[in-house]
């Protein structure tokens, strides 16, 4: 058998550099690698170790190539089918393949290489006078190590630099060697466990044999639990072991996510007549795989039937992946999720911690744990045989990445159930134009709920015209209807919601006399008035200063303040009801682990009588007791610069409305507005979706947006303003010139490029570049190649121009 070779995909590549590389693999490991093992291989001239990710092993190969120098997993960490959705997404997404293929291992089982360093093997001159004192300090430290030393502990032991002279000798003379060791992150989590040694016959203290004795009845027992039943101390046990009466070993145990519990048990749910029909339509869906879209009006009891539909899937032995797209939505889901399914769940979510989504990766990747529940990072959970992805809420933006690889979790979801020839389920009260469209193609099969579950009812909803209210123009907050009916609510004993989609006090300040707006130095936004710290502090980067009425523009003391956010709808809420108490939810008031959880689950017990908060608090939440929500400054996202303004605030606002008299109390809600007389806030007010699609597809077809076109955004990024504008017109003369010698069969319109939305951020300049095309092999072709060229540019190198695919915001 000849030599063998490696396929592997390199850690920290650049795009335009990107593809995967052939190495050598010795002999000694070819009967330990396997593909989705990871590997330390050298890279470059300089040949710097980097991680590597193989993805195939075969006998092709050319003569010299490099050799891989050692092997980093003890078993494959990703499956052939993950590895090949990283080569899916390396072309759909213009990310490299590490990039992709890092996504589906969690952080802390990833690599980091570090410089460290040992004694040399045959080293034994240990004459105190050859060396400094430095050098000598350092010998010592590596030979009672007896293995290797990462470099920042030899540093700050020994008060040294890498340029250290003394240190550098004792390199170049060959008595310290360097070396490079892998090191994961996270640590597995182990308890110290004891077990007694049967027949052992010699002789122990009367405490000893207490203690012995009670090991002989339990078989095993951890360190702690031992100590803490005998009143024993840690030192009867070593006796114990040194004595032979006793051995440790370790086992491995989770550290398992903290969920929130009910003080009462979720009581069991049965279907109605229209959810048992819609549940027997997808179980016949499940037998062919493809997508489904479950419609149903919000309280209409669209997871009742999801629930029942995982329940059949794990009695066929399928795996299960459940989405959500909040962390605020995960605990509730969890729960019920729990009670039907216990110890099967995992959970998947940015809230954990690291050895938290450690350990529930390792029981989904072992097979322990079959239904995995969590937010978009779900999608690349590493189950076996998988029969169902469920997407819960599907038109909302967090599904979509704002970060390299910018993925659109629903896309991977829809290739990995094309691929396991599983069923892939979007469920929404408000579903996206793109994927009604689908439907009413007949590309997704069509599923629908019309009525709410049981005995309640959709909400009545009134539109409250602020212009009455504030007519000296002035911006109001809470309107005299809205604070009547949030008196009556209270006296009732109900509980209300208010949406306000602005967190702070006060959202902006300008100036009386020059009339400037504060704005951030690093961002191109006005900063926001926070009362809880008495600051103004920029929303983006988190830059911030103290209060102040002077105007940083002309010096005078004539800042005034506009615009309300939640803390100030909070102040104004304990006004109007003084005995109330007042729940605020935005990311300033739950910004510490847990507490969102805490707060919610306070809510659903009764502890606070009213909930103001963002949109966190509009979508997914199921509390029995609300009658009333209240949506204050309902215009703000319906004229922004968007094509998807519209659809959002529709969705925004039907989403709120449904959380109101989902029990057995009938539901009101009070939509303030500055323009009560736009379509999109009536129909919102009626909860009529298909009104609304039948508007919103006609003026996207006139206009030629999605679904009728894909859009790719090139963004560009630099700390040059005038360069940043210049790489986006340099791109757009490659794009041109590229599409008409090489492409001119693609049908494309391009946009000329202009500032982003919010032109500064962090300090950077930001362009957009807009394509309406059909995203189809020989187009994303076309665009990898005119990425890669660009990045060549030498006069553009300070410009990092990326690739952004049918973004949910336009920059």
């Amino acid at each position: 058998m000849g030599p063998l070779f490696i396929q592997v995909a390199v850690e920290n590549t650049v795009y335009h550099f990107d593809r995967l590389f052939t190495y050598a693999l010795p002999a000694e490991l070819e009967q330990v690698v396997v593909p989705g093992m990871r590997v330390m291989a050298p890279f470059g001239t300089a040949n710097k170790e980097r991680v590597a990710m193989v993805f195939s092993i075969g006998s092709t190969g050319a003569p010299g190539v490099k050799p891989v120098l050692a092997a980093l997993d003890r078993e494959a960490v990703v499956s052939p089918e993950m590895l090949e959705l990283a080569l899916w997404m390396h072309e759909r997404y213009y990310c490299t393949i590490f990039e992709a293929v890092r996504l589906m291992i969690p952080a802390g089982l990833q690599f980091r290489l570090k410089d460290s360093y040992v004694l040399e093997a045959g080293f034994k001159n240990f004459d105190r006078e050859c060396f400094t004192e430095i050098q000598w300090r350092i010998l010592l430290q590596l030979h009672t190590a007896g293995r290797s030393v990462p470099f920042e502990k030899l540093a700050k032991e020994n008060g040294i630099t890498e340029s250290c002279p003394d240190f550098a000798a004792l390199l170049e003379k060959g008595i310290v060697c360097k070396v490079n060791t892998a090191s994961g992150r996270i640590k597995d989590a182990v308890s110290k466990m004891v077990r007694p040694v049967s027949g052992f016959m010699g002789k122990l203290t009367p405490r000893q044999k207490d203690v012995y004795n009670v090991l002989l009845d339990a078989g095993e027992a951890s360190e702690k639990e031992l100590c803490y039943f005998t009143g024993a101390s840690s030192s009867v046990l070593k006796a114990l072991v040194d004595k032979g009466a006793a051995e440790t070993f370790e086992y491995e145990i989770y550290r398992r996510p903290h969920i929130q519990e009910r003080k009462e048990s979720i009581p069991e749910f049965s279907l109605s007549e229209e959810q048992e029909r819609v549940l027997k339509s997808l179980i016949a869906d499940c037998r062919t795989g493809g997508c489904s879209l479950l419609y149903g009006v919000t309280g209409s009891g669209k997871t009742s039937v999801f629930l029942k539909l995982i329940q059949f899937m794990r009695s066929q032995g399928k795996a299960v992946i459940a989405m959500v797209p909040e962390i605020s939505l995960t605990a509730q889901t969890i729960r019920q999720f729990q009670q039907l399914f216990g110890d099967e769940i995992a959970v998947f979510h940015s809230g954990l911690s690291l050895g938290e989504r450690l350990d529930e990766w390792k029981r989904v990747h072992r097979g322990e744990a079959q239904i995995v529940v969590g937010t978009r990072s779900a999608v690349f959970a590493p189950v076996q045989n998988l029969g169902l992805i469920v997407i819960d809420e599907e038109q909302e933006h967090t599904y979509q990445s704002e970060s390299s690889p910018r993925y659109d979790a629903r896309e991977v979801a829809r290739y990995r159930c094309y691929k396991a020839k599983a069923l892939c389920l979007l469920s929404s009260a408000t579903p996206s134009v793109e994927s009604c469209r689908m439907a009413q193609e007949k590309k997704y099969r069509f599923h629908q709920l019309t009525a709410r579950f049981g005995e309640a009812q959709i909400p009545n909803v009134e539109l409250i015209d602020m212009n009455e209210e504030t007519p000296d123009g002035t911006e109001g907050g809470i309107s005299s209807p809205l604070a009547q009916a949030l008196r009556g609510n209270y006296e009732a004993g109900h509980q209300s919601i208010i949406l306000l989609n602005r967190r702070g006090y006060h959202t902006f300040a300008s100036c009386r006399s020059c009339h400037e707006v504060v704005t951030c130095p690093n961002c191109s936004i006005s900063l926001t008035y926070h009362s809880a710290n008495r600051r103004l502090m920029c929303h983006y980067c988190g830059y911030s200063i103290p209060y102040t009425s002077r105007c940083p523009s002309c010096g005078g003391e004539t800042l005034r303040f506009r615009g309300s956010g939640t803390q100030q709808a909070e102040e104004q809420l304990q006004e109007i009801l003084p005995q109330a108490k007042i729940l605020r939810v935005d990311t300033d008031s739950v910004s510490a682990r847990h507490s969102l959880d805490q707060k919610l689950e306070s809510f659903a017990q009764g502890e606070y009588d009213v909930m103001v908060g963002t949109q966190m608090v509009a979508k997914g939440l199921d509390f029995e007791n609300v009658t009333l929500v209240g949506v204050l400054s309902a215009d703000q996202a319906l004229y922004s610069d968007d094509f998807r303004s519209n659809e959002r605030t529709f969705d925004l606002l039907t989403q709120v409305v449904g959380r109101a008299g989902r029990g057995r109390y009938p539901g009101a809600a009070l939509i303030q507005t500055y323009a009560p007389e736009n379509p999109v806030l009536a129909l919102a007010a009626e909860q009529d979706y298909f009104s609304f699609y039948r508007r919103e597809i006609t003026y996207r077809q006139a206009l030629l947006y999605p679904p009728f076109v894909d859009l790719l955004v090139i963004g560009f990024v630099g700390g040059k303003e005038g360069l940043v504008k210049q790489a986006s017109e340099q791109f757009l003369r490659m794009l041109s010139e590229l599409a008409r010698t090489s492409y001119s069969q693609l049908p494309l319109r391009v946009l000329r490029p202009s500032p982003a939305a919010v032109a500064k951020m962090g300090g950077k300049y930001r362009y957009k570049l807009i394509i309406k095309c059909r995203n189809s092999p020989t187009f994303r072709e076309m665009m990898a190649q005119l990425l890669c060229s660009f990045a060549k540019l030498r006069d553009f190198r300070e410009v990092t121009a990326y690739a952004d695919s049918n973004p949910y915001t336009i920059l």
